[in-house]
């Protein structure tokens, strides 16, 4: 029997990164009791140690909040939660103080005015402030405020379910990833701050250890996800594969050619993908060849996750609360729209949650787990240990990604190709994922970052299918034209007596665009095909 270790606490953390540490940090301010458990170490978590910068907007910046406003509602194509953006807006600047004062440096020039991060030249900026030290440098100074004010710190746990025994989440069971140590949180509330979710990319993006677990997690609890369909665009060339060993100054972008020569767009929307799947690919910046889709399976920041009910990251699920890449805000719509709002995000939202969690555990008067759920959600976390067969994490999650990575699949998506591979992720989720198994505390992890890797899949391709348009970082071949109103929406999953349903959550007609407005004008961006569907 491994060793059980039973932790009681008023607010459960999951996730390390900027969120997990707002939502830390802000619980603890309202005098209760706070544990985090990251999966890997503090600060390290997730993709925001890899953040650059992020959006402020000073009390003072006149005319720049209507302007990221517009921004947003138009650059997102009208799918942005105007609320939300609102609210990450106007809070940027609290947030940005509470990180420096946490100790956070941020990048001045000779003057002391905050300036850019290195995707432009180094001048004063009315949104976007820089890291001093660029990638990596949020790590020690919020690990050190976290540990000062008392929070409890679980580096190398994963939680992997939740416990809800009377329709009121009131705990979790971890496990060890160096050891064979359980782990049974006890807690009155629980935020997901774990991230976004993907398929294990290897090199060009750093989320690795991005595989849903959070949303997975509240998805089996009973909370809406949405924002599945929108896929990732980033793509990258072999010079920015290690940003770490480069000066911020000397990265270069230059413009996308394809294998002709010929101008091929951007590269950060499908008409790369486009380009290859009409033949002429390998596609290059200069001499340097370009590769698309290196965020498999994740969707644009802020737009994929647990569905906010209220403006306090409410879940839905009594005791459930969500931040950053796991909370669903929509502040940026069907793109990212707004450069800086990622981590912005992540700080409003974390701490937004964390308050409302710790308001929530001083009105409950003890985390009332059932022996039954427990004992079964013990079982189901040691379950892939106990098997002596069956199939290794590391064989189920490459043929995962063997389907989901194609181009053709979540990127110039098409309905007959979105059902294949959804027949095949069903067969997947009945017949392999209760037969993974595990040999040491290691495998143990990848057993369950791979078995929510598989419902992240159904997940991604039944929102794709759903939504019979093209907008955003959606592209449906078969359907390459917006089209509104039917689909100013967005799309909503959740599981119903076992089934994973989907539905439309319109958006306020009152943030719909002009439809007096031409078609053209509403979207200028084309998507191929578009114009010949009319």
């Amino acid at each position: 029997m491994p060793d059980e270790n039973v932790i009681n606490t008023d607010v459960l953390v999951v996730g390390g990164g900027l969120a997990g540490i707002f939502a830390a940090v802000k619980a603890k301010e309202q005098g209760v009791d706070v544990t985090l458990a990251a999966k890997g170490t503090i600060g390290r978590s997730g993709q925001s140690p890899w953040a650059h910068g992020t959006m402020v907007v000073p009390p003072d910046a006149k005319g720049k909040p209507a302007e990221l406003m517009q921004q947003a509602h138009t650059g997102g194509e009208y799918l942005n939660n105007r609320d939300w953006t609102e609210r990450v807006i106007r809070e940027s600047y609290d947030r940005f103080q509470d990180l420096l004062s946490w100790g956070q440096p941020f990048l001045k020039d000779d003057k002391g005015n905050f300036v850019k991060p290195f995707w432009g030249d180094k001048e004063q900026s009315g949104h976007l402030w820089g890291l001093e030290d660029g990638p990596l440098s949020w790590i020690q100074p919020l690990g050190r405020y976290l540990q000062k004010i008392g929070v409890h710190l679980l580096e190398k746990v994963m939680i992997v379910d939740l416990i809800k025994s009377n329709d009121v989440i009131s705990g979790a069971v971890g496990v060890s990833t160096i050891s064979t140590a359980l782990y049974v949180f006890k807690a009155k509330a629980v935020v997901i701050c774990a991230g976004a979710g993907g398929f294990r990319p290897v090199g060009g993006w750093p989320i690795g250890d991005l595989t849903a677990d959070g949303q997975v997690m509240a998805y089996r609890a009973g909370a809406e996800i949405t924002g599945k369909e929108f896929e990732d665009p980033h793509s990258f060339t072999p010079i920015k594969t290690v940003r770490t060993e480069i000066k911020p100054e000397s990265v270069q972008f230059f413009p996308l050619l394809d294998a002709e020569g010929n101008n091929a767009g951007s590269g950060f929307d499908v008409g790369l993908d486009f380009a290859a799947h009409m033949g002429k690919a390998p596609l290059r910046r200069g001499k340097n060849e370009v590769f698309s889709n290196v965020a498999l399976g994740m969707s644009v920041h802020t737009t994929e996750g647990i569905w906010p009910v209220d403006e306090d990251c409410n879940s839905g699920v009594p005791g459930l609360y969500a931040a950053g890449d796991s909370c669903g805000t929509m502040v940026t719509g069907a793109t990212y729209s707004i450069g800086g709002s990622g981590t912005c995000n992540a700080s409003v939202t974390g701490a937004r949650a964390g308050m409302a969690a710790a308001r929530y555990a001083k009105q409950t008067s003890k985390s009332a787990i059932n022996q039954h759920d427990l004992a079964e959600a013990k079982e189901l976390a040691l379950m892939p240990m106990k098997r002596k067969g069956g199939f290794s994490p590391n064989w189920v999650t490459q043929y995962l990604k063997n389907i989901m990575m194609p181009y053709f699949v979540l990127r110039i998506k098409r309905g007959d190709r979105l059902q294949a591979t959804l027949t095949l992720v069903e067969f997947m989720r009945e017949h392999i994922s209760p037969l993974i198994f595990a040999r040491d505390p290691h495998e143990l992890r990848l057993a369950h970052e791979t078995k929510n890797m598989i419902v992240n899949a159904e997940l991604k391709l039944r929102a794709s299918l759903y939504r019979t348009e093209s907008r955003g970082a959606h592209y449906r071949e078969d359907y390459p034209r917006r089209s509104d109103p039917d689909w100013l929406a967005w799309v909503m999953l959740k599981e119903v007596d076992g089934k994973m349903t989907v539905f439309k959550k319109p958006i306020p007609q009152q943030w719909w665009p002009d439809l007096k407005i031409p078609y053209e004008q509403r979207y200028p961006a084309r998507f191929p095909g578009e114009l010949l569907r009319r």
